[in-house]
């Protein structure tokens, strides 16, 4: 069941408006079956802009019902239904707002028609009310007013609920008062990734990267990433549709490719800071730095040739070691080689790795810095 509204209000500060007029209709999947229109009361001045574009001005309203007269009839009408609304965002905060003011917590479902016309009609040259209609042949009257956008909406609704054969579409737009999409967003999310190391790319809806990360455990750190609460982090979590990520087998590899990609990328909600160049040469100008790999039988190899970071591979073939020429055909070629020399150079300082060979004839067990 459905509860198809539209509310005018007197405009002004955000969550200081109050309600002008509602039209509310109950609508079945099939036809109107109740219905309720009022004027309201705001007991506050309607905004100049907004009696211009509605028509309702101060006078209308003074013999109108406030709005705790009519707060029972709406929870009457809307009772197990999901609220439909154009922009349903809008008309469910202002609902919500009113009903807070009288210590009652109204909870509803929600579906946005915007949205639902967005999936299901793409063509569309605009998707506000009017044009949207007008180019669906639609009739329209009374726009800007509650009974005349509310009918209209019943209409598209209508429309849209018919062009979605197997109501998929229309069940996966509904917004959850509790959330419940979000959390099952993120169940999805995490159910499809590793418990391995490496780094992690977080996309939104058109498959932009918007934040990179990284860890021992894939999976355990963008769970945490996805339960902080910072306002970059709620943000990150609110446009995240898809994580992908890429296995290291090692924090050398991870803290390498996690710094490149941050450097080539750039993505909107990570901090990226600026490095120290570094002038210094490797102790030995030509070596590999092997390393675990992704699987147990693998090994991670990077090269350094000429005192710089060539690129990297993973490899199983311990031949490959000597034989430098076929492992430059399976590497990974880096571009920023001197952000790549100042990430190796110093993780080498400070850090043991499984092997280092001299690419001479001498083979050094020992890290070289």
């Amino acid at each position: 069941m459905y509860a198809v509204l539209d509310i005018e209000t007197t405009g002004g500060k955000f969550n200081e408006e109050g309600i002008t007029e509602i039209a509310i209709y109950k609508y079945d999947g099939h036809e109107v079956i109740d219905q309720f229109i009022s004027l309201v009361n705001p007991e506050r001045e309607i905004q100049e802009f907004v009696a211009k574009l509605t028509g309702i001005n101060d006078s209308m309203l003074k013999n109108a019902p406030k709005f705790y007269e009519i707060a029972k009839r709406i929870i009457e009408i809307t009772k197990d239904c999901i609220l439909i609304a154009h922009n349903a965002s809008f008309d469910y905060r202002i609902l919500k707002t009113e009903f807070n003011r009288l210590g009652y917590d109204y909870q509803k479902n929600t579906i946005c028609t915007v949205a639902l016309s967005k999936n299901l009609i793409q063509d569309a040259p605009s998707y506000s009310l009017g044009k949207l209609c007008r180019h669906l042949g639609i009739p329209v009257t009374d726009r800007h007013r509650a009974n005349g956008d509310a009918y209209a909406t019943v209409k598209l609704f209508k429309l849209l609920l018919d062009k979605d054969n197997e109501k998929e579409i229309t069940t996966q737009s509904i917004k959850y008062f509790d959330n419940r999409h979000e959390k099952l967003r993120i169940v999805k999310i995490l159910e499809s990734l590793p418990e391995t190391q490496g780094v992690f790319y977080v996309h939104n809806q058109e498959g932009n990267i918007i934040f990179i990360g990284r860890g021992k455990n894939i999976k355990s750190e963008v769970s945490k990433q996805f339960v902080k609460k910072t306002t970059k982090a709620e943000k990150v979590l609110k446009r995240a549709y898809e994580v992908s990520y890429e296995e290291t087998g090692n924090q050398l590899l991870t803290r390498l490719k996690y710094h490149l990609d941050l450097d080539k990328i750039r993505p909107k909600y990570n901090i990226i800071r600026k490095r120290k160049n570094i002038t210094k040469t490797f102790n030995n100008p030509n070596f590999l730095i092997i390393d675990k790999g992704r699987k147990p039988e693998e090994n991670s190899v990077i090269l350094i040739e000429n005192n710089e970071v060539i690129g990297h591979a993973f490899t199983n073939l311990a031949f490959q070691e000597n034989q430098p020429h076929i492992l430059k055909s399976i590497l990974t070629e880096i571009e920023n080689k001197q952000l790549a020399k100042i990430i190796v150079k110093n993780y080498l300082l400070r850090n043991k790795v499984q092997k280092l060979v001299r690419l001479s004839d001498e083979t050094s067990d020992s890290p070289t810095s």
